[in-house]
């Protein structure tokens, strides 16, 4: 028996950890010290946080060429502390020699994806707990707090315990207006959020179907379901975005070994039918108080956010822009967009995207975590009601803790602008007439 045990397969998670950490097979449970590949940090978690730590041990950083840090929390400065924590950012990135230092370029999750410094098999240490959306190139990206992240920066290695697996397979397809962030607003109240050291694996016909845009949403919400990573097996769609941005692997048949073995042992294993789901929203004050959209619908709204490292990406907005184009938003509804990075927002300039969302009444915002983060324009007065792109909609998160935030798909997002209330998106998708 001991033997049989022995020899099952791995996952692809277990295989990483073995690689980062020099052994010969590493299992779930095992405590592990790893080399990591990259570090990753933005103005509010890295430098002015490291700085004094690292100044107290007389360090530097291990290897300015695997660290990445960018601003994205304090930009642009509203107040005088903001402008001193961006420019502390500034100095440190110039004195250590980082390289990859991405200033108000957009926001850093989105950056790793579409610079291509994500490679599958890579482990990657972020200071933010959405670090795990860089799983989606078939890495082991996991979120550390400050004094970790000062160590890794210091050192680039770090001790982890290596998680089990929960194996997430979708079969079938999802209809046209479901998504990937109504899958993860589905998963956070079927597993919920409390899923700690643990890894999700998202798998099935489904994820092998998707761009991988929409594969970063399920990797990113990994978070939300309170997972140490999530991760998705790199294959052909993943090698052809790395070529996309410039970033091709050389040998695509030794990446795609970095799978889980078919008898790979699994914490547990979920199956779900694509083709059941429907738009989902999620009410206050919980990503996993998911209902699907006709439980919510006829909520007023003030505003609609279309935002965040989750829901601001080039395809996000072509989302947005299907519901919106030929409309106009309702009358005291605010429609706020802050593309995910300045590579979407030129992209979305060039192919008509933004004089879509212009021309229905929205307003373009800086790229940034912005209202995400609870910071810089776009907060919430007491009484306020917002449905959101963004991963989260703790009370408080987005302006005053007598706010509400729903969280819905960009199609979610958009169709509540026009309606003024939340409302089925399918119907400004000519699938159902909308409802009145």
């Amino acid at each position: 028996m001991a033997g049989a045990k022995a020899a099952r397969g791995r996952t692809l998670v277990e295989k990483i950890a073995a690689k980062a950490s020099g052994r010969e097979g590493a299992r779930a449970g095992d405590l592990v010290t790893a080399e990591v590949d990259l570090c990753f940090a933005h103005d509010s978690s890295g430098p002015r946080r490291w700085a004094p730590m690292l100044a107290e041990i007389g360090r530097g950083l291990w290897d300015p060429s695997k660290v990445v840090i960018a601003s994205d929390h304090y930009v642009p400065a509203v107040d005088a502390e903001s402008a001193a924590i961006l420019s502390l950012t500034r100095r440190f990135a110039a004195e250590h020699g980082v390289g990859r230092f991405y200033d108000m370029e957009g926001i850093g999750h989105m950056l790793l994806a579409e610079r291509g410094l994500v490679r599958p098999g890579m482990l990657v240490a972020g200071g933010d707990s959405h670090t795990p959306m860089a799983g989606a190139f078939g890495a082991y990206a996991a979120g550390y707090g400050a004094t970790d992240m000062a160590a890794i920066a210091a050192t680039g290695r770090t001790w982890l315990e290596v998680p089990a697996t929960i194996r997430v397979e979708w079969r079938g397809a999802l209809a046209d207006g479901v998504t990937a962030k109504d899958v993860m607003l589905f998963l956070c109240r079927e597993l919920g959020m409390d899923n700690a050291f643990r890894a999700v694996e998202f798998a099935g016909p489904m994820v092998e179907a998707m761009s991988m845009p929409e594969r970063l949403v399920l990797t990113n919400m990994a978070a939300e379901l309170g997972a140490e990573t999530g991760i998705v097996a790199p294959d052909a769609t993943t090698f052809a975005w790395l070529k996309e941005v410039g970033a091709p692997v050389e040998d695509e048949a030794a990446a795609q070994a970095w799978t889980s073995d078919p008898d790979a042992d699994y914490g547990a294993l979920h199956r779900f039918d694509a083709g059941a789901l429907e738009p989902m929203i999620a009410l206050p004050h919980s990503p996993a108080n998911s209902v699907s959209v006709a439980g919510a619908a006829g909520r007023r709204i003030d505003q609609a956010y279309v935002g965040a490292c989750v829901g601001a990406k080039l395809e996000d907005l072509h989302m947005a822009s299907r519901v919106l184009a030929g409309q106009r938003i309702a009358p005291g509804v605010r429609l706020l967009v802050a593309p995910a990075s300045s590579r979407v927002t030129e992209a979305a300039a060039r192919d008509g995207t933004l004089a879509c969302l212009m021309a229905a009444g929205a307003t373009l915002m800086p790229s940034g975590c912005g209202a995400c983060a609870g910071m810089g324009a776009g907060l919430l007065a007491d009484g306020e009601v917002c449905i959101s792109t963004t991963n989260r909609n703790f009370k408080g998160r987005m302006g005053h803790a007598g706010a509400e935030v729903y969280l819905g798909s960009p199609y979610s997002v958009a169709a509540a602008a026009i309606a003024g209330r939340i409302i089925d998106p399918r119907g400004y998708l000519g699938q159902r007439k909308a409802a009145a």
